[in-house]
C-alpha cells in the first residue's frame, strides 16, 4: 500500500516534463500546485530551464536532491518507458502519467516477423511493477485533494473542500464536475481522473477511499471496468459504509463501442453492468443532468429512514408534476395524519388541498411558508420534504428563503428528515437556490430535477436493502452435480458441442428441472409412429448441427392432430432444408407431445457469457424478436431466494416480464426456485459456456422447459475465477468430531444462517460475548447480523460448527440445525494479512471445539497465501491466549491498554 499511500498523502512532489510555455501541461501543473498552496517541495524536471515559474529546476531525475513522493509525468508518450525506469531506480512509489496514446499497439520493426510487440503502456508498466511502483494513467488530467491544498492536474479549475471523493475515466467529465460543483459551493475530498487506468484502478481506489475519514461518498464515472471480480469484491465492501453513486457511459452499443475506442476496455452489455451496479449496494445514475443532482443531495442529505415524500407548493401545476414524476419513478406520496390536516386547516385558507401535496395557494406569504413547514416538521407523516415556490410578490423568492433557511436551523426535528428545494425561475429565484446550497439544503432549478434527486435516495436505499436481505433457504440436496458431469463429460469425449432439447434434458432433470419428454424420429415414419404412442397434439422439431436456429427454416411445427398432418409436415422441413442448406447434415427429427398451454405463459432464460462480468443469467418474454439489449432483466450469479427475488420483480416492474390477467399468475417463489437452480448449475459445471430456455411453460408453480439448447466446451481453469462474485465454497466443508463424540458439519457461513446464527449468539455468555466484542453489545438487529453472515468470500471467510438436526422446531415439528460456534478471518484487499476471531456456545467449552476452528481457520489462511495472521482479545480471555499460544502466536500482552495482541507468521523467512 505504499504506492497508495504516497498518491494520495504525497508530502513532496516533482514534476517531469516542466514548462515555462503556458501553453504546456507542464506549465499548468506547476501553475496548478502553486496556487493551490501545497505545502510541500515541488521539483520541477526539464534540461531546458534552469527555474519554471520561479522554482528552481534539475536537469534531470537522478539530480533530485531526495526521494519525491509523487511524480506527475508531463512528457510525450514515447518517452515515459523511459521515465519510469528512471523514477523507480530513484525510489519513487506513485506516478501520475498525462499523456494519451499510449495503448495503441506498436508497430514491429521487422515485417516478416508476426510476434507481439507490447503497447507503450505494456511496457511502462512492466517497468513500474518491476520497482513496485503504482502508475495512474496514462492518459489522466491529474489529481487534486482539497484537503492537503494539493493540484497535481492540468484542470483549469481547482475543487474546494469537501466530502464527496470524484473518481472518473474521463478527463471532460472531470472539468465539467468541477466547473459545476464551484458554481455550486460543493466540494470534494479527492478529485482523481483515472485515465486509461493501466494500474491503479476503481477497485483499489474504492479500498482505500472508504476508510477515508474526509469521505463521505464516492462517486464514479465509468467506461468499462477490467477486473470485474475485484471491482464487484470492493464495491460491495465500500458501499456497506459509504454511500456510492456511479455514471456508467455505453448505455447503448454505440455508446460500448465508443468507451473501448477511448479507454480500451472490453464492451459487456449495459444491462450487465446496472445488475452489478445494484448487486454491490451502489446506485447509478443515467446521465451527467442526473449526476449534478446527484451530487448536490449527496453534497447536503442524510440517509433516509423512509420513502415517503411530502410536497408543499404555492402553486398546484408544478406540484402535480412533481407528483407525475414521483410516480414514474416508483416512489411514494406521503399519507398525511388527520392531527396534521387538522393542524394546517388552523392556519390554510379553507381552500386548502387538504391532502398532499400541500398547496398553501397562490397569494400565500412568508409567515404562510413558515407555518406550515413547522407543522409538518412536527409530524412524523414523512420521510423526504420538497418545498416548492413558484414566483410571487407577497412572498419573494430571496426574503422566503432566508425566512425559511432561518426557521429550518432552529427547529430541532428538521435533521430527521431530507429537505429539498425548488424555487421556479432564474433572477432572484437564482439567488435563492444559491442561498438554499449555502445553508445545506439542496436545491433544484425544475420539479423534475427535485424528484429525480430524491428517487435517487430511495433507489439507493433500496440497493441498500437487497444488499442486506435475509434469503429463505432452499437447500441443494436435490441436485445430482455428479451425475450432471458424467453426462457433460461423455458428450464432450463424443465431441458434441451444441446440445439440443434431448441432449441438454438429462442435465437440467439433475437439478431438478421439469422437462417435457423427447422422442428421436428418423424419418417421417417413425415420427408418425410415435406421435401414434405418446398421443396427439405433438410437435416435430428438426435435427441438424448445421442448422443452429430452427425458425430460419421453420424447422419447428405445432400442434399437428394425426399421423396425416405429422407425414406432412416432416416431409415440408426436409423439402425446405434441401431448397435452403442443401449441404445440411440432418439428424432426424425431435418429437414431442404438446404441453398444455391453456392459461400459461412463456417465459425465456438464457445464460449469457458477458466478456467483463462472465455468466450471468438473463430474463424475459419469450418472442420472435428477442434482443438481451432490451428485453431481458439480468442477474449475476451466485444467486439465493432473495437475490433471485429481486431479478423477478425488478423484470416486472421493467416490463420486462408481465403478469397477465388472462392468464394463472406467476408463482414468484417457484420462478425464483428455478432462476437459483440455474444459477447453481452454471457455477458447478463451468462447461456450459451457453444456455437458453424457450419457451418456459410458466403456469403457476408449475414450471416446465418445454425446448432448451446448451453450449458446452471442455474447462481447466479455475471455475470459480470465471465468476464476477465468488460463490459458496463448498470444498471447505467437512465434519468434526468433539471429544464427548459429538460429530458437528464445519462449513462456510451462509446468508440463510441469520436466524441459526441468532439463536447461537442468544446462548453465548454476557462476559463471552464482552470478552470477543470488547463491549456490551446487547441484541443484535437484523443489519448487524446481515453483515455477520452475509460476507464476500473473496475478503472474508466465516466458518460455523453446526450440529445437524439438533433440534426440533415446536411450530413447524421440523429438525433444525444449531450453531454451536464460529471462526473468522477478515483479509485485507492486498492478500498480505488477516484478522481473526473465535467464538464458542458457552455450554460448548471444554470439548475441543476452539481448537478444531483455530486449525480451520490457520489452514484456510495458509491456502489463501496469506503471510500473517492477527488477532487481539482481553489480558482476562486466557481461553483464547492458551489456545493461540498452542498454535504458534507469538503473544504481545498491553496491560495498559488492556489488550492483547496475538501474531502468527504463515510462511517461513526463505519462502518469502
Amino acid at each position: 500500500m505504499d504506492g497508495m499511500r504516497s498518491l494520495l498523502k504525497p508530502k513532496s512532489i516533482t514534476v517531469i516534463g516542466a514548462s515555462d510555455n503556458p501553453l504546456r501541461a507542464g506549465n499548468v501543473v506547476i501553475r496548478n500546485l502553486l496556487s493551490g498552496q501545497f505545502r510541500g517541495p515541488i521539483m520541477p524536471v526539464t534540461p531546458k530551464y534552469d527555474a519554471v515559474a520561479g522554482i528552481l529546476a534539475y536537469p534531470d531525475i537522478a539530480s533530485l536532491p531526495r526521494v519525491p513522493d509523487l511524480a506527475v509525468v508531463c512528457t510525450r508518450a514515447e518517452l515515459n518507458v523511459d521515465i519510469v525506469e528512471q523514477l523507480g531506480r530513484k525510489g519513487v512509489k506513485a506516478a501520475i502519467i498525462l499523456a494519451a496514446g499510449m495503448n495503441n499497439p506498436q508497430l514491429h520493426t521487422n515485417p516478416f516477423c508476426q510476434s507481439h510487440q507490447p503497447s507503450l503502456e505494456e511496457q511502462m508498466l512492466a517497468k513500474a511493477k518491476e520497482y513496485d511502483m503504482r502508475l495512474i494513467g496514462p492518459n489522466s488530467m491529474g489529481l487534486i485533494l482539497p484537503w492537503l491544498n494539493l493540484n497535481a492536474s492540468f484542470s483549469p479549475i481547482s475543487a474546494n473542500k469537501g466530502k464527496i471523493a470524484f473518481i472518473s475515466q474521463s478527463a471532460a467529465v472531470c472539468t465539467t464536475i468541477l466547473d459545476w460543483a464551484k458554481n455550486k459551493s460543493i466540494g470534494f475530498s479527492t478529485f482523481l481522473s483515472l485515465g486509461d487506468a493501466c494500474d491503479i484502478n476503481f477497485a483499489e481506489l474504492l479500498d482505500t477511499l472508504c476508510q477515508d475519514s474526509k469521505t463521505d461518498a464516492i462517486l464514479l464515472y465509468i467506461d468499462s471496468v477490467k477486473d470485474a471480480r475485484r471491482f464487484m469484491s470492493a464495491a460491495r465492501a465500500a458501499a456497506r459504509n459509504r454511500r456510492i453513486l456511479v455514471l456508467k457511459s455505453g448505455r447503448t452499443q454505440a455508446g460500448s463501442s465508443a468507451a473501448h475506442l477511448h479507454t480500451g476496455g472490453d464492451i459487456g452489455l449495459d444491462a450487465v453492468y446496472d445488475a452489478a451496479i445494484r448487486r454491490s449496494g451502489m446506485l447509478r445514475v443515467n446521465n451527467t443532468h442526473e449526476l449534478f443532482a446527484a451530487v448536490e443531495t449527496l453534497a447536503h442529505s442524510v440517509p433516509l429512514r423512509g420513502e415517503r415524500l411530502a410536497i408543499l407548493t404555492n402553486g398546484g401545476g408544478p406540484a402535480i408534476m412533481a407528483v407525475d414524476a414521483l410516480s414514474d419513478r416508483g416512489g411514494k406520496l406521503a399519507k398525511l395524519s388527520q392531527e396534521t390536516i387538522n393542524r394546517l386547516s388552523a392556519v390554510l385558507p379553507s381552500c386548502w388541498s387538504h391532502a398532499n401535496p400541500i398547496d398553501i395557494i397562490g397569494d400565500a406569504d412568508i409567515h404562510r411558508y413558515q407555518q406550515a413547514v413547522k407543522i409538518l416538521l412536527d409530524s412524523d407523516d414523512f420521510d423526504g420534504l420538497l418545498i416548492m415556490h413558484s414566483p410571487s410578490a407577497i412572498a419573494p423568492d430571496i426574503e422566503t428563503a432566508n425566512a425559511l433557511i432561518e426557521m429550518l436551523h432552529q427547529h430541532p426535528r428538521t435533521k430527521r428528515f431530507n429537505i429539498l428545494t425548488n424555487w421556479a425561475g432564474e433572477n432572484e429565484a437564482n439567488i435563492a437556490r444559491k442561498t438554499f446550497t449555502e445553508a445545506g439544503y439542496p436545491a433544484y432549478r425544475t420539479p423534475e430535477s427535485a424528484i429525480s434527486a430524491f428517487m435517487h435516495m430511495v433507489e439507493y436505499r433500496r440497493n441498500q436493502k437487497q444488499l442486506m436481505e435475509t434469503p429463505v433457504s432452499i437447500g441443494y440436496s436435490n441436485h445430482n452435480t455428479h451425475q450432471a458431469h458424467e453426462q457433460i463429460t461423455e458428450l464432450l469425449d463424443n465431441n458434441i458441442r451444441h446440445l439440443e432439447t434431448h441432449e441438454a434434458r438429462p442435465i437440467l432433470e439433475c437439478y431438478g428441472f421439469t422437462t417435457l419428454p423427447t422422442w428421436i424420429a428418423l424419418d417421417a415414419a417413425e415420427a408418425v409412429h410415435i406421435a401414434e404412442q405418446i398421443g396427439y397434439p405433438v410437435a416435430v422439431k428438426l435435427r441438424s448441427p448445421d442448422i443452429r436456429h430452427k425458425s430460419e427454416i421453420h424447422g419447428v411445427v405445432l400442434h399437428l392432430r394425426t399421423a396425416n398432418e405429422v407425414e406432412n409436415a416432416v416431409q415440408a422441413i426436409f423439402d425446405r432444408v434441401a431448397m435452403h442448406y442443401p449441404t445440411a447434415r440432418i439428424d432426424g427429427l425431435l418429437v414431442q407431445r404438446m404441453a398444455d398451454r391453456s392459461g400459461a405463459q412463456e417465459l425465456r432464460i438464457d445464460v449469457h457469457n458477458d466478456p467483463i462480468f462472465g455468466p450471468v443469467i438473463l430474463m424475459g418474454e419469450d418472442n420472435a424478436r428477442w434482443d438481451i439489449h432490451r428485453d431481458a432483466a439480468v442477474a449475476i450469479p451466485p444467486l439465493n431466494m432473495a437475490l433471485a427475488r429481486y431479478m423477478v420483480i425488478n423484470a416486472l416492474k421493467t416490463g420486462k416480464i408481465k403478469q397477465r390477467s388472462a392468464l394463472e399468475k406467476i408463482d414468484i417463489p417457484a420462478l425464483c426456485g428455478l432462476l437459483v437452480k440455474i444459477s447453481q448449475l452454471i457455477i458447478d459445471c463451468p462447461e456450459i459456456k451457453a444456455l437458453n430456455i424457450h419457451p418456459l411453460l410458466v403456469s403457476g408453480s408449475d414450471l416446465t422447459v418445454l425446448d432448451a439448447s446448451m453450449d458446452i466446451e471442455p474447462f481447466t481453469g479455475d471455475k470459480q475465477k470465471r465468476l464476477a462474485i465468488r460463490p459458496y465454497p463448498k470444498e471447505y466443508e467437512e465434519t468434526c468430531t468433539l471429544k464427548d463424540g459429538q460429530t458437528l458439519l464445519l462449513r462456510p457461513i451462509l446468508p440463510e444462517d441469520e436466524p441459526l446464527h441468532k439463536t447461537f449468539m442468544s446462548k453465548v455468555s454476557v462476559e463471552d460475548l464482552y470478552k470477543r466484542f470488547f463491549s456490551d453489545i446487547g441484541e443484535l438487529n437484523h443489519e448487524a447480523l446481515a453483515k455477520f453472515t452475509q460476507i464476500d468470500y473473496d475478503r472474508e471467510m466465516a466458518f460455523v460448527a453446526v450440529a445437524k438436526d439438533a433440534h426440533i422446531n415446536l411450530e413447524s415439528n421440523e429438525k433444525e440445525d444449531i450453531v454451536l460456534g464460529v471462526a473468522r478471518a477478515l483479509s485485507d484487499p492486498e492478500n498480505h494479512d488477516a484478522e481473526f476471531a473465535i467464538l464458542v456456545r458457552s455450554d460448548m467449552k471444554g470439548l475441543g471445539l476452539g481448537s478444531i476452528l483455530m486449525n480451520k481457520l490457520v489452514n484456510y489462511c495458509k491456502l489463501r497465501g496469506l503471510q500473517f495472521m492477527t488477532g487481539m482479545t482481553m489480558p482476562s480471555n486466557h481461553g483464547m491466549i492458551h489456545l493461540a499460544e498452542k498454535v504458534g502466536f507469538s503473544i504481545d500482552i498491553q496491560l495498559e491498554d488492556g489488550i492483547v495482541e496475538m501474531l502468527l507468521p504463515l510462511i517461513d523467512k526463505k519462502d518469502s
